[in-house]
C-alpha cells in the first residue's frame, strides 16, 4: 500500500522532490568540495581498517580485507571516482536526471562509508536514496527524467520492434 501511494500519489511526487533535491544537494557539495579542495581516500581507508580491531570493532573484518587487499593498493582511482560519483549523484537527483539509479549509487556509497565506520548523515542518506528507489518513476516526475525516460523507453520499444521483425531479419541477413 505505501509503495503504490509512493509511486504514484502527487502528494508523494512533491514530497520526493524535496527530499531528492536535499539528498542531491549534500551529495554534490560533498563531492564539489573533494573536486575542488583536493581528495585523499587513503587516510579515511586506513582509519576504517584500524577500526576493525580490538574487542567491538566498527569495521568488519571483510570489509576491512576489502579495503587493504584491493581499495587503498588502488587509491588513485578511488581519489577520482569517490568526489565524481558523488557529484554525479547530487547533479543526477538535484536535476531529477536517472534519478533512481542515482539513487542507487548514492545508496552503494552511503553503505561503503557505513561499512567503513563512518556514521554521520550516511545512514539518513541512505533511507531517503531508498524511498527515492522505491518511489521508482515518482521519484523524478518534477525533473528531467520526466521527459527523458518516455523518450528512451520509446527509443528501446522501437529498437526492439525493428530487430524482432522478421523481415528486417531477412534483410540484415542478405
Amino acid at each position: 500500500m505505501f509503495i503504490q501511494w509512493l509511486q504514484s500519489s502527487k502528494i508523494a511526487m512533491w514530497l520526493l522532490t524535496v527530499i531528492r533535491v536535499y539528498v542531491g544537494y549534500k551529495w554534490l557539495t560533498a563531492g564539489w568540495g573533494k573536486l575542488t579542495g583536493g581528495f585523499d581516500a587513503s587516510g579515511f581507508m586506513q582509519g576504517a581498517i584500524a577500526k576493525s580491531t580490538g574487542e567491538q570493532p566498527a569495521v568488519q573484518d571483510w570489509w576491512a580485507v576489502f579495503l587493504k587487499h584491493a581499495a587503498l593498493p588502488g587509491v588513485k582511482w578511488f581519489n577520482i571516482i569517490v568526489p565524481l560519483g558523488e557529484f554525479l549523484v547530487g547533479l543526477g537527483l538535484i536535476l531529477g536526471t536517472f534519478t533512481a539509479f542515482a539513487a542507487l549509487m548514492g545508496l552503494v556509497m552511503n553503505s561503503a562509508f557505513l561499512f567503513s565506520g563512518s556514521i554521520s548523515i550516511n545512514g539518513q542518506l541512505l533511507l531517503l536514496e531508498f524511498l527515492i528507489i522505491l518511489a521508482a518513476a515518482n521519484g523524478g516526475k518534477i525533473g528531467i527524467d520526466r521527459w527523458l525516460m518516455p523518450y528512451l523507453q520509446e527509443k528501446f520499444r522501437r529498437r526492439v520492434k525493428i530487430s524482432s521483425d522478421p523481415s528486417t531479419l531477412q534483410k540484415q541477413t542478405v
